[in-house]
């Protein structure tokens, strides 16, 4: 697959899916050209990385051909899914344990060359290390601000877990991001949030520049936490807000060390909205 971008991307939306994709659907995706999918199809499938499937034809014509992902030998959502039910039922422990998890993990991965100096540093440190890791990352330029940006994760390998165990898989997801970001320079210079399921198919990170000096902002494990507000409790919400006009209440937070839950406020908007 060498370093190909188009090819981990269409991996990624592969391993994630719950039953084999065509060209056309792929294409849909991704905004790519349905014959530029069908030619990074065959070299994933000469490298063995995805497998062909003869689907039923819409209407009259030819069968089509389905992909999907060859699936790993290791059953790491079995795993995944065991490693959250030992963490307990307490909200709060969990999200704590998920978060320090999630920092030793980046502080095993083999170290990043990419100096933080600045939030465009930050933005590409994180794109990189989230597509090694087959969330098939996307920057939002239109949201883009001098002091903020978004970061749109299109294809979780653990989504469907992490709809059940959100604090656990996405509280791990966010640990390593500021680990990672901390151990290139970031820590006095950019903060991470993580939004799960935005969309039902979408996860965002949001990095917002630091500036404690002047009071203007608190990196979240430095901000005084409220014991009386609760840990984000597991995400099933469908509510698809949209992305570009999104402001902070509509975006569930997964921070550091105080987990925002804003399910309640989305439901209840749902329901003003009907």
């Amino acid at each position: 697959m060498s370093d190909s971008w188009p090819r981990r991307r269409l991996l990624a939306i592969l391993r994630g899916a719950s039953e084999p994709l065509d060209a056309q659907e792929l294409a849909r995706v991704t905004g790519q050209h349905v014959t530029t999918v069908r030619f990074h199809l065959d070299v994933l499938t000469r490298e063995s990385l995805v497998r062909q499937f003869q689907q039923p034809p819409r209407g009259r014509g030819r069968p089509r051909i389905g992909y999907t992902a060859v699936q790993r030998s290791v059953g790491y959502q079995e795993l995944a899914q065991v490693l959250a039910d030992q963490l307990g039922s307490d909200p709060r422990r969990r999200s704590d344990a998920a978060i320090q998890a999630g920092r030793a993990w980046g502080s095993k991965l083999e170290a990043v060359d990419q100096p933080v100096e600045s939030l465009e540093d930050a933005k590409d440190l994180t794109v990189t290390l989230m597509s090694e890791l087959g969330f098939a990352p996307e920057r939002d330029h239109a949201s883009e601000t001098e002091e903020s940006a978004l970061i749109r994760m299109t294809a979780c390998p653990l989504r469907e877990l992490a709809r059940t165990h959100s604090e656990v898989v996405c509280g791990v997801h966010l640990g390593l991001m500021r680990e990672v970001l901390d151990r290139n320079g970031g820590r006095d210079t950019v903060n991470v949030r993580l939004h799960p399921f935005v969309e039902p198919e979408l996860c965002v990170a949001r990095l917002e520049m630091l500036r404690a000096s002047t009071g203007e902002a608190l990196r979240e494990e430095e901000a005084p936490a409220d014991p009386g507000e609760p840990r984000l409790a597991p995400s099933t919400s469908r509510i698809a807000p949209q992305l570009r006009t999104a402001t902070e209440p509509q975006l569930r937070a997964v921070s550091d060390p105080q987990l925002r839950n804003a399910d309640a406020h989305l439901g209840k908007q749902s329901t003003n909205q009907r």
